[in-house]
């Protein structure tokens, strides 16, 4: 239960800041490119950090990672609400990011160390799959009430005294896991740390920015990106203990459970973007109606995740994983008729269909990455897992928005562009079926 809690404050966190970017905005007399960074700056620690948080858990101990993550992102919530200079609250934001890549992987982990494989572990993974999604909407939600209510700063300091409680409850609660070296002590291959590290982080600054900054700032992040990667290819080729063993990238369940979560980063990230401008700015809803219009997705996606783990293992990950992406799609294609006023049915029986494919993807991708993966790299594997996640709701964070903008002629808001974005979206989740059954077809008849 304590995992569930921190993930569920660390997920929070994404939507939450969100719905109060406004009110800091008019506060602290940002521009729409500069507030952006109180965004974007959580995105690119968090993202970029989160594969060597996951390594240095299975190194130096999951439970000890989760507690110096969680004492390092509550501590910066702090620093955020009580921010009154824009660059404080950015660099708190940036310090946030840090934290929550120490205890996503590391909270990952510590439940897939904890129950061996088959339908306890996949149970597990359920629950913290639905946590994860009830989190994003009740961020929506909970952020709307706060900032009405209270003031933006209260986004930031409702972490706080969750955090201090997880903190002081975890060595009580947990046991320590961490990898066993046969001699010599632990250590992290610092090369291919920062290799990694610069090579997600330019990829999630690039196309987290490429509608607010230059091109040539975006072009020159990227290719910062591939030049590292290439670097990483070679270093981590030549090294005796690399950061990413070789092993780990050719399981075909691995591969399989990163590219789709990847993918529901995609539309999930850009869907709620575009879907919180919609009721906004189109349907001239409040920020509190627009998050009680996105609760349905957070609720189905919590069954998905909590009741959905027992029909998972009864039919295999791999159908289940089929069902979810089809279920995910089909809700995309009804969120292409959009209307341009009042009509809510559609909308919200078309977002509980996301809702359910997206939880759906969200755990069983995972049971999938951790198929036949030791206890030693599981750490790895949640930074792994996470670290797509952030990339693909980064893109999508910047690509269904621009989709939506081209077709309303420079608007960012309009029911004719929205359904394009939608459009985007439903190739994402189409796109999910085809490697979903790829899977089914070549690597997982064993994921029961």
């Amino acid at each position: 239960m304590l995992i569930l809690v921190a993930a569920f404050m660390v997920v929070l966190d994404f939507s939450i800041v969100n719905v109060a970017l406004p009110s800091i905005q008019r506060e602290f007399g940002f521009s729409s490119a500069t507030v952006q960074w109180v965004v974007t700056g959580y995105a690119i620690t968090f993202g970029g950090i989160l594969i060597l948080g996951g390594r240095a858990a299975d190194l130096f101990g999951r439970r000890r990672t989760f507690m110096i993550g969680l004492v390092v992102f509550t501590a910066a919530s702090l620093a955020g609400g009580l921010a009154h200079d824009p660059i404080l609250l950015v660099a708190s934001r940036v310090v946030q990011g840090i934290g929550a890549a120490l205890v996503a992987p590391a909270a990952l982990s510590l439940i897939t160390t904890g129950f061996a494989e088959g339908p306890a572990r996949t149970r597990a993974l359920g629950m913290y799959g639905a946590t994860s999604s009830i989190g994003f909407v009740s961020g929506m939600v909970l952020g709307g009430v706060l900032v009405q209510f209270f003031s933006w700063r209260s986004v930031f300091l409702v972490n706080v005294p969750v955090g201090v409680v997880a903190v002081l409850l975890a060595p009580k609660l947990l046991r320590e896991s961490r990898h066993a070296p046969g001699a010599g002590r632990p250590h992290v291959d610092a090369g291919g740390a920062l290799l990694v590290t610069v090579a997600v982080a330019g990829v999630v600054f690039a196309v987290s920015q490429a509608d607010v900054l230059g091109s040539l700032s975006v072009v020159a992040a990227l290719l910062l990106a591939v030049s590292a990667t290439v670097a990483l290819v070679f270093v981590e080729r030549h090294h005796p203990d690399p950061l990413i063993p070789a092993k780990l990238l050719r399981l075909p369940s691995l591969r399989a459970g990163t590219v789709l979560t990847l993918l529901l980063g995609v539309w999930n990230g850009g869907e709620m973007l575009v879907l919180s401008i919609y009721f906004q700015q189109v349907l001239h809803d409040s920020p509190l109606m627009t998050g009680l219009a996105m609760a349905p997705q957070g609720v189905i996606g919590f069954t998905a995740g909590a009741f959905g783990a027992r029909l998972a293992s009864r039919i295999g990950i791999p159908r289940w994983l089929m069902l979810t992406s089809a279920a995910a799609t089909l809700g995309f294609l009804i969120l292409m008729g959009l209307p341009a006023s009042g009509a809510y049915s559609p909308v919200l029986a078309a977002v509980t269909l996301v809702g359910f494919g997206t939880a759906g993807i969200a755990f069983g991708a995972m049971v999938s990455a951790s198929h036949g993966v030791s206890n030693d790299d599981q750490g790895l594997v949640g930074g792994l897992i996470n670290t797509s996640r952030q990339i693909g709701a980064a893109i999508g964070a910047s690509l269904l928005p621009a989709v939506a903008a081209v077709v309303n002629g420079g608007q960012v808001a309009g029911a004719v562009g929205d359904r394009a974005a939608m459009l985007a979206g439903a190739l994402a989740a189409a796109l999910a079926v085809v490697v979903a059954g790829t899977h089914r077809l070549s690597a997982a008849r064993g994921l029961r």
